[in-house]
């Protein structure tokens, strides 16, 4: 069983930045890909940023809406994965989780609130 705990939320103005974390806890660490999604009011949850590693190397990818402006990284222990978030919109106020996937099962964090505001 794994545990997903995120940090980092917020309130900031527009323009502003915030770094979320989510920390991986349990047995069985061997998490790939992980990720982060969001959730706004009366909205879908869609995926922000997701972190693959690949025999190749690791690969990231975002949602457009979010390109040029955040930065997903995993951390030197592994088990975590971080999400910078730059130049920081209205629009990107929402409950952000932390996801991440096993050779078997999906893992997701308890969200943590992100509000910007004008």
């Amino acid at each position: 069983q794994v545990q997903l705990v995120e940090s980092g939320g917020g309130l900031v103005q527009a323009g502003g930045s915030l770094r979320l974390s989510c920390t991986a806890s349990g047995t069985n660490l061997d998490l790939n890909p992980m990720g982060w999604y969001r959730q706004a009011p009366g909205r879908q949850r869609e995926l922000v940023a997701v972190i693959t590693n690949r025999d190749s190397g690791t690969t990231t990818n975002y949602v457009d809406s979010v390109k040029g402006r955040c930065t997903i990284s995993r951390g030197d222990a592994k088990n975590t994965v971080n999400l910078q978030m730059n130049s920081l919109k209205p629009e990107d106020t929402a409950i952000y989780y932390c996801n991440a996937y096993s050779t078997s099962r999906v893992y997701w964090g308890q969200g943590i609130q992100v509000t910007i505001v004008s």
